[in-house]
């Protein structure tokens, strides 16, 4: 295990009913590294998401954020972590501003409005501070939804399929957004199904299948072509 390692699985499992999700995963992200998830549809990617920020608990096995057990971290630890779900989890008739000066008030952050400032200057939406979130784009809307998860500056950032429906321009500024958060101080985890994006935004890739991880590999030792013979190769075309 990493010394520096802020996401540790070890020996997850998951099932819902007779179904089994997860059968043993084990995946470690370091901190300073943006690691892509990958995997065919249905191969428990979004259910490792859930159970790494503590929205269910697995069967068996461990998260630790931090060095620390979700099991006995308790609702504190939603604070070291930031979400970006298939759903953006924003208020449609209120402004960018108002969403996060809301959000800003749940997670208890002094003199909001500097941070709340910083974080629109981040994910370029200052100049439509005022607008409603119902007239963005799905790629403003996208961004803003990281700026929410971004807000109290967690040390882990998970982006469940942050890329879907996005034109190339808005995934291209979602790329350079993702960059810049990969800082030294910061592990992030995101899935996605293109794999030029996965090899152009993450350090690392972690393959899914069966409900483990079979392959890890630095994104710098691999192609596209090569990623995706690795998929076939493993069944994880989907």
């Amino acid at each position: 295990m990493a010394d520096d390692a802020l996401i540790v699985a070890t020996g997850i499992h998951k099932r819902y009913g007779r179904k089994r999700v997860l059968t043993g995963v084990d995946l470690v992200v370091p901190q300073g590294e943006v690691m892509a998830l990958l995997g065919a549809n249905g191969a428990g990617k979004s259910t490792l998401m859930r159970l790494i920020c503590g929205l269910a608990k697995p069967d068996r096995g461990e998260v630790r954020l931090g060095g620390v057990s979700t099991r006995k971290a308790g609702h504190e630890m939603r604070r070291y972590i930031g979400l970006v779900a298939h759903s953006p989890l924003l208020y449609d008739n209120l402004s960018a501003w108002e969403n996060l000066m809301f959000f800003a008030s749940l997670y208890d952050i002094q003199q909001p409005e500097p941070r709340v400032e910083a974080v629109l200057h981040a994910v370029d939406l200052w100049p439509r501070r005022h607008d409603a979130v119902r007239t963005y784009s799905r790629g403003m809307t996208q961004r803003l939804a990281i700026g929410r998860a971004i807000l109290h500056d967690p040390p882990v950032l998970l982006l469940d399929e942050p890329d879907t429906g996005l034109d190339p321009a808005s995934a291209e500024t979602l790329a350079r957004l993702i960059r810049s958060l990969g800082a030294s101080n910061r592990a992030i985890l995101l899935t996605t199904h293109n794999l030029e994006r996965a090899l152009a935004w993450a350090d690392s890739v972690s393959l899914l299948v069966d409900g483990k991880i079979v392959e890890r590999a630095p994104t710098s030792t691999l192609t596209t072509d090569g990623l995706r013979r690795w998929l076939v190769e493993t069944g994880s075309v989907g």
